[in-house]
């Protein structure tokens, strides 16, 4: 099993969903730091080097609420999430763009 490492594609860290950037089916992601504009709530997510996959999503109170899983490089920019014994769905995500201040996804159906 290959696990995608910071040397593969900079993944690896913590993702704040920049929604104001979205285009279409792509979302895009940017590093917890960056200045972003004043909004009720934002998701995200984190890739940890050793494969632990963090989701976080927006609460009831705007509070963050975490599902923690597993990710997996596939390989060709494919990234497999699952969260075994959770209500979220294993999800295949197409790393479209990555660097340090950016992450562009799209969701496979």
């Amino acid at each position: 099993m290959n696990r995608m490492t910071s040397s593969d594609i900079p993944v690896v860290g913590q993702w704040m969903h920049s929604f104001e950037e979205d285009s279409g089916d792509l979302r895009v992601y940017r590093p917890q730091n960056y200045p972003f504009p004043p909004a009720r709530g934002r998701d995200g997510m984190e890739f940890l080097a050793d494969g632990t996959f963090v989701d976080r999503g927006i609460g009831p109170t705007d509070a963050h609420q975490e599902t923690r899983g597993r990710w997996e490089y596939l390989g060709s920019g494919q990234v497999r999430i699952s969260a075994p014994g959770t209500r979220q769905a294993e999800r295949t995500i197409e790393i479209v763009e990555c660097g340090e201040q950016k992450l562009c996804i799209r969701q496979q159906a």
